[in-house]
């Protein structure tokens, strides 16, 4: 099984152009509002048709503007779930499931797979309700049921948690994984939650103004980002402009320090990153005095902010998170991280604070 995709389709002043291909597993778009990331998944499904490229699942051309093939939505054999789940408020579960059966007919072969539907999302019971009388987490199963009941060869989920509350988010989370993987065949998630994306994805796409900004596996990505965009996607809270100052070695200015690095810095390399956690006092490399100057407490860590001894004034305070078990009484005087830690970045550097004499 496998998806590619590349395509452009110009809305206004907007123009989504994206290129990739997915294998079996979940490939994330991961992005923010406004990115292309749903308008990608309707471009796949036949709901919105681009403008030219080519769209192939498992062989099968959906799309093709120079060959001008363009299937219908319901000969493209593929799931969308919507983020409002789009179920039909006056039939029962029963009856919204049956839907993605309406091209079956054989009554014995819909009641079966009906059947097989309902176990597989835990309806049992269900059946008869309608919609309004079911909590968030019954309905996207119902929805989810509506979907695979068809048997598609592309899964696509859009924004699937974002109307629910938080401890539902990471109930549905989970069984939406061991669903996921119980698939078996490619899965697409648009979220513009980096947690999200981490927990199901096995492939994340950073998307940005339409467009693909990195591909990579997701363990990867969050270890090296490779551009601002993605870097600040990921989480990254503390990120400056950086300059080459050797082939092992970057200057942050607006910090005041020189960083030496795992990796070899390349030409491009315009800004670091380092998250919160990588920061250590017992660290013996790339090791600066540091000033604290206010702190946050969460559920089970807490957040320290701090400056560098040579920091511009213009910069903005670092974070450093910390598990509260792990809290030293003291502050310490000085702060490190490995060189494995530091994040060498790409693209649209951020705004150089003004740089004051000493």
């Amino acid at each position: 099984m496998s998806l590619v995709v590349d395509i452009e389709k110009r809305l206004g002043t907007f123009t989504l152009q994206v290129a990739f291909q997915s294998g079996e597993g979940t490939l994330g778009l991961l992005g923010p509002s406004g990115s292309g990331k749903s308008m990608t998944l309707r471009c796949i499904a036949g709901i919105e048709r681009p403008d030219c490229g080519r769209i192939i699942l498992d062989g099968v051309t959906l799309f093709d503007s120079r060959r001008r093939i363009d299937l219908p939505p319901q000969k493209r054999r593929v799931g969308y779930l919507f983020q409002n789940y789009a179920l039909f408020p006056h039939m029962t579960v029963a009856q919204n499931i049956l839907c993605g059966l309406c091209r079956e007919p054989d009554r014995r072969k819909r009641k079966a797979r009906l059947q097989e539907a309902v176990s597989m999302m835990r309806l049992e019971g269900l059946e008869q309700l309608r919609p309004p009388q079911l909590s968030g987490g019954q309905a996207q199963r119902v929805a989810l049921a509506r979907i695979l009941v068809n048997q598609p060869n592309l899964l696509m989920l859009d924004e699937p948690f974002s109307a629910l509350d938080s401890q539902l988010r990471d109930q549905l989370q989970l069984q939406t994984k061991a669903l996921l993987a119980r698939f078996g065949k490619p899965a697409l998630l648009v979220t513009h939650s980096r947690d999200e994306a981490y927990h199901l994805c096995s492939q994340i796409a950073v998307t940005d103004q339409g467009r693909i900004l990195t591909l990579k596996d997701t363990k990867a990505l969050f270890a090296d980002p490779g551009s601002i965009q993605a870097a600040r996607l990921t989480g990254c809270k503390n990120i400056a402009p950086a300059r080459k100052t050797g082939t092992y070695e970057v200057e942050v200015p607006a910090w005041g320090i020189r960083l030496s690095t795992a990796r070899p810095v390349e030409d491009e390399v315009c800004a670091v990153g380092i998250r919160a956690h990588y920061f250590n006092a017992k660290s013996a490399q790339n090791l600066y005095p540091v000033h604290f100057t206010g702190q946050m407490e969460e559920p089970f860590e807490h957040i320290l902010q701090f400056r560098y001894q040579g920091q511009s004034p213009a910069a903005p305070d670092l974070w450093w998170r910390i598990p509260k078990d792990r809290r030293p009484q003291t502050l310490p005087d000085a702060l490190g991280v490995a060189p494995a830690n530091v994040l060498l970045l790409s693209g649209q550097a951020p705004a150089q604070p003004e740089l004051h004499p000493d």
